[in-house]
């Protein structure tokens, strides 16, 4: 069939903007320009781009609208933005970002009409970014999305994921819904997107519905381009009156008898930023409190992130921190991650606090504000915490991995008349029923600071981690991969299939001594971590079970824990033990009575699995 072929003009409208803080002080330090890639304030050619007309067939259009769904990642948009990751095609493209942004701006719109009952105008949405260096030509088609849309865009320029949700909350901002660009901790070349109203972060479910319709865009759009950006973005400045925000918390909650306007005078503290967007907390928030941050690390927003990777489950990045604060003598050391949603700390002996240990931390100090609270935190975390905080009087109950299950969970629990104050994965991800159930780490900074303090005004020098002291650790702990063999479209099912089945094998008996965990003496709601899926439960976005394990010798002495991964195609197994040697033997018992004796190894890749079995190494 013969094919016509025309010419689209990418016209853009933006202001020129380097990625950096509008408070932040001078450096000599340089680093990447990142800059939007065009510098004029008016319209601008960018490129030519040749399409083609002709038609496409139905295979075409589901693999091309396959590939905007396969971008969902559970309640986030995340993809390869740009070459140079070994086996990776990339996919997070303009022309993606445009749709799913669009169809954002739609769906927008679509719910105020629904809320308010009329037509609406003037929507507006803001922008926030990380430092990748895509991120300039991937704000781009954002704006263009939501222009197409007929939403009002402001940049807020480097932010953070926080910062975007609070957008849209504080004054005079206060924004119908804002957008983060950033895939957190993972490598340069990946990036994403994190949607927010002014109730929250979007759940699974939505951000399926806005990928669905940015996928049937996407397919039928022959030249996948931006034709014109009519209204150009209004540059603005939240992060500073976001710092003023968090100040002024601790301001107020210390109260400090001698020097209310810097309760942090004497205390020093280390900011390990890690490259990403954390910087702003160390000039914008400690140094106007009068705290010392000499010592600080990497807080030059840098999107190439040379250092180390901007996570505080990673261990050099809490090595790096733990080595400043005992090289410097500080009261305290701070880990975020990229967009500083997460957040980790270092107490003043130098000891690490993440996962479990962060959890109790703020769950100690939680309980103090709020006696008998529950806590809800993803099923990961160890029977000792479970002893930590109802021994402090407070409810544990352990739900579904991933971080806004976890949120939604504390949410649904307070709908329902049950006090639940805090909501905390073990990757870093915390949220308090006070800051608006938002996953903030700069905030949960501030509730450990503000502890620190009122431990130094009565009197203590022991710092922070000594209010954890008594948490027990267990004797081993062990998380293994097993890759799914399948092309990507059927990933996911297969991984279905293969957790079901190991559900089946389980209640069956099977597995001797292997029992399905539901949230053991948590009164909250029975089955919560068997996908009991009843009309309060929320939609399941990966499939996972965890089983209790006991032996004759032992008694009860740890758990399996099985989930499809949300971000790649594989299954992650976690194990927990208070008994040396049980995480190997409950590996060889899931390897030879489960994964070989069902079959599950013809489209399992298990090698992992069956090193750790044999050798009790991971590799």
């Amino acid at each position: 069939m013969a094919s016509t072929s025309t010419y689209s003009t990418i016209y853009l409208q933006t202001n020129a903007q380097k990625l950096s803080f509008p408070s932040k002080p001078a450096t000599k330090t340089s680093h990447t320009n990142l800059s939007f890639p065009c510098s004029l304030q008016f319209a601008t050619k960018f490129v030519c781009v040749k399409s083609s007309s002709t038609a496409y067939n139905e295979v075409v259009v589901d693999e091309e609208m396959d590939r905007i769904r396969r971008l969902q990642n559970g309640s986030d948009v995340r993809g390869v933005a740009l070459e140079g990751e070994k086996g990776r095609i990339v996919d997070l493209t303009p022309a993606a970002v445009e749709a799913i942004a669009e169809s954002f701006g739609e769906w927008v719109i679509d719910g105020l009409e629904k809320q308010q009952g009329q037509l609406v105008e003037k929507v507006r949405v803001s922008l926030g970014k990380d430092p990748r260096i895509s991120g300039p030509n991937l704000s781009v088609a954002v704006f263009s999305g939501l222009g197409r849309a007929g939403c009002l865009v402001f940049d807020m320029g480097l932010a953070t994921t926080p910062a975007c949700f609070m957008s849209t909350i504080l004054p005079p901002f206060s924004y119908d819904a804002s957008i983060m660009m950033t895939a957190s901790h993972l490598p340069y070349t990946r990036n994403g997107l994190k949607f927010f109203t002014k109730k929250g972060g979007l759940s699974s479910p939505e951000v399926e519905d806005i990928c669905n319709r940015a996928a049937r865009k996407y397919a039928n759009r022959l030249a996948k381009v931006s034709t014109l950006l009519n209204v150009p973005p209004s540059r603005v400045d939240f992060m500073s009156s976001y710092a003023k925000h968090l100040r002024d918390i601790i301001k107020e909650r210390v109260n400090h008898p001698l020097h209310y306007e810097t309760p942090l005078q004497g205390f020093q503290i280390v900011v390990n930023a890690g490259n990403g967007s954390g910087g702003f907390f160390t000039w914008d928030v400690l140094d106007k409190l009068g705290a010392d941050t000499f010592g600080s690390l990497y807080l030059n927003p840098d999107g190439m992130f040379p250092n180390h990777i901007p996570n505080p489950e990673d261990k050099t990045a809490m090595a790096v921190t733990r080595a400043a604060v005992l090289e410097n003598s500080a009261d305290l050391g701070i880990v975020f991650d990229t967009d500083v949603d997460r957040s980790g700390v270092v107490d003043n002996k130098g000891n690490p606090i993440n996962g479990d240990k962060l959890i109790a931390l703020i769950s100690a100090i939680v309980l103090r504000e709020h006696p008998g609270t529950t806590i809800v935190t993803d099923a990961r975390t160890s029977m000792a915490l479970t002893r930590f905080i109802t021994n402090r009087g407070g409810h544990h109950c352990l739900y579904r991995v991933g971080y806004r299950n976890v949120i939604d969970k504390g949410v649904q629990l307070n709908k329902e008349g049950i006090e639940t104050h805090l909501m905390m994965e073990t990757s870093g991800h915390g949220a308090l029923k006070e800051n608006h159930f938002l996953d903030d780490g700069a905030y949960m900074v501030v509730k450990i600071i503000i502890e620190m303090v009122r431990m130094k005004l009565a009197g203590s020098d022991e710092g922070v981690g000594n209010i954890i002291k008594d948490l027990e650790e267990p004797s081993e702990s062990i998380e293994l991969r097993m890759n799914v063999i399948s092309e990507p479209r059927y990933a996911k099912e297969k991984a279905v299939e293969a957790i079901e089945m190991f559900r089946e094998y389980v209640e069956e008996g099977r597995l001797e001594g292997w029992e399905l965990d539901s949230c053991g003496d948590c009164w909250v709601s029975e089955g919560c971590l068997v996908d009991s899926n009843d009309a309060s439960a929320a939609a399941v976005d990966a499939h996972m079970y965890r089983a209790k394990v006991s032996d004759e010798e032992h008694g009860q002495h740890g758990w399996v824990h099985i989930r499809q991964s949300i971000h790649n195609p594989n299954i992650a197994v976690n194990m927990q033990s208070t008994a040396p040697g049980r995480c190997r033997t409950m590996t060889r018992v899931l390897l030879d009575k489960f994964l070989i004796a069902s079959g599950m190894d013809r489209f399992l890749d298990i090698s992992q699995i069956d090193k750790y079995a044999k050798s009790g190494n991971v590799g």
